[in-house]
């Protein structure tokens, strides 16, 4: 019985010397804090690929479900000229100003198949460098917008856009 007892205080001393709980002051020999853990997050991925086979009618321009849908309205969205999507989006959560928007469009033939995709971006800051010289204006009642495709394997007959980047005051 003794032999387990001395086991057992030896191992509580060892313990007590190896965690640093002993019959100090209770203070530290060094004042500076102990260092923060750095934390990372994965950097975000890229918006979901469009899907390779979407059937829609012809000059259909489908608003896909995501997670800025409910907070916006798009409106007059149509498949014009040069394939281009064009139509206005309102931010209807609040009535915050529009900082950032990107919206992509994937274009579809009449059989379904994916053509291509194409994009739109708009910035608060810096916004004046905008292709043309033209920037659209956030200010009031929404954004006009025009996603042309960056390159097509055919004539599109429709498209799905889609919001993957929407941020407001």
């Amino acid at each position: 019985m003794r032999r387990i007892a001395a086991h057992a205080v030896l191992a509580a001393l060892g313990l007590a010397l190896v965690t640093g709980c002993g019959g100090g002051s209770g203070e530290q020999a060094d004042d500076t804090p102990s260092p923060v853990p750095s934390v990372s997050f994965a950097a975000p991925r890229h918006a979901a690929e469009p899907a390779a086979y979407q059937r829609l009618a012809r000059g259909e321009v489908r608003l896909e479900k995501g997670p800025f849908t409910d907070r916006v309205k798009v409106g007059g969205e149509a498949l014009g000229a040069g394939s281009a999507v064009t139509g206005h989006l309102a931010v209807t959560s609040d009535v915050s100003e529009l900082i950032a928007l990107e919206l992509r469009a994937a274009y579809y033939d009449a059989d379904g198949k994916l053509l291509g995709t194409g994009s739109f971006h708009y910035a608060e800051e810096g916004h004046e460098e905008h292709p043309g010289g033209h920037a659209p204006a956030a200010e009031g009642p929404g954004i006009d917008f025009t996603v042309r495709p960056s390159q097509l394997t055919g004539t599109p007959t429709g498209a799905v856009l889609s919001i993957p980047v929407l941020v407001n005051e």
